[in-house]
């Protein structure tokens, strides 16, 4: 069993995170979940569903894997080098929250701990979803990656023959379980035999 933190932004794409956390959650992880303000209104905006509603049953259903975090708790857990954490996800991750990881100016607690995890030399993968991107923004992600992150953009691929919006979101949500070393089988692999 893993222990992942997933933080979730306000960019437009929260429907990856909330995915990652029911996947992660049934295959007998433990998450520690972190939405900041903003990241809540977007959850409630693009899905109808308050983020609390959601976080309300992933408590009822996953009451021993299932932590919740608020954004404003810097001396919570995920917060400390010393805690214990197989990966941290930031996912959507919006072009503020990239600004704020790369200056290391943490003023919320996914800002901390993304930091913490670059700082302890852990796993770290941020899943930005805006477009088009400016040079700062390219510059961030820049220093990032060069920091030890995982840059895994919110840009899913379409050789699976996707039929629908979960097929597409299942397919990125499956390449940053790849990267937390998360066994899965949410979407078939290329094996490349069409163009052998």
């Amino acid at each position: 069993m893993k222990t992942i933190f997933v933080g979730i932004t306000g960019a437009s794409g929260v429907t990856y995170g909330l995915r990652l956390v029911d996947l992660a959650l049934a295959a007998g992880h433990r998450v520690v979940g972190c939405a900041s303000e903003w990241g809540q209104k977007v959850v409630g905006q693009e899905t109808g569903v308050p983020w609390a509603d959601r976080a309300r049953r992933w408590n009822r259903e996953y009451p021993e894997t299932w932590a919740e975090v608020s954004p404003g708790a810097l001396g919570a857990g995920p917060a400390s080098g010393s805690y214990r954490l197989d990966g941290t996800v930031i996912i959507p991750a919006s072009l503020s929250t990239l600004g704020h990881l790369a200056s290391g100016a943490a003023t919320n607690l996914i800002h901390r701990a993304g930091a913490v995890a670059l700082k302890e030399g852990r796993t770290l993968v941020v899943v930005p979803r805006e477009a088009p991107l400016g040079l700062i923004d390219l510059r961030n992600l820049t220093t990032l990656a060069e920091a030890g992150a995982a840059i895994v953009p919110a840009s899913p691929g379409f050789y699976h023959h996707p039929k629908t919006i979960e097929d597409l979101v299942d397919q990125l949500v499956g390449k940053v379980l790849d990267r937390l070393g998360v066994d899965h089988q949410i979407v078939p692999r290329w094996d490349g035999k069409e163009f052998s």
